[in-house]
């Protein structure tokens, strides 16, 4: 069912791009906050639920990725002057990689020492970014 679960977040993911693409040309910025609420959810029920649970997971998994894929990289053109728009994409791009790593290494860890540990650490990690979110709403580089 792993290829299958696969398929059902990508298809998400798909839909939530032109989804929280539109509603970032609508409502801007703001509308990470709610995707980090809705990505915290992911890990608990993906790792400590049942079949029907993990399903679900899956697919707030693929909205994660399609907000992601299309309104975080918005967002550096929103937040960045069009003179230092290359720089501004290529620090964001280096920084989200580096991230996305560390964060994989860890979670990786985890998922050998306790699937709790990973669930809160994945849990804490998301609702972290709201912050950071809510400070981005006031800048621009």
């Amino acid at each position: 069912m792993i290829p299958i679960f696969y398929a059902v977040a990508m298809g998400v993911d798909a839909v939530a791009a032109l989804v929280f693409g539109r509603l970032f040309d609508k409502v801007g910025i703001s509308i990470l906050i709610v995707v980090a609420l809705i990505s915290a959810l992911f890990a608990p029920l993906v790792f400590l639920g049942g079949f029907y649970l993990a399903f679900m997971g899956m697919a707030l998994w693929g909205v994660s990725l399609g907000a992601q894929e299309s309104i975080m990289r918005s967002s550096v053109a929103v937040m960045s002057s069009v003179g230092r728009r290359g720089s501004a994409y290529g620090i964001f791009n280096t920084i989200y990689g580096v991230s996305w790593f560390a964060g994989s290494l860890t979670l990786g860890i985890l998922y050998g020492i306790s699937l709790s540990y990973l669930v809160v650490f994945s849990v804490i990690i998301q609702l972290l970014s709201i912050p950071l979110f809510i400070l981005m709403l006031s800048k621009r580089i």
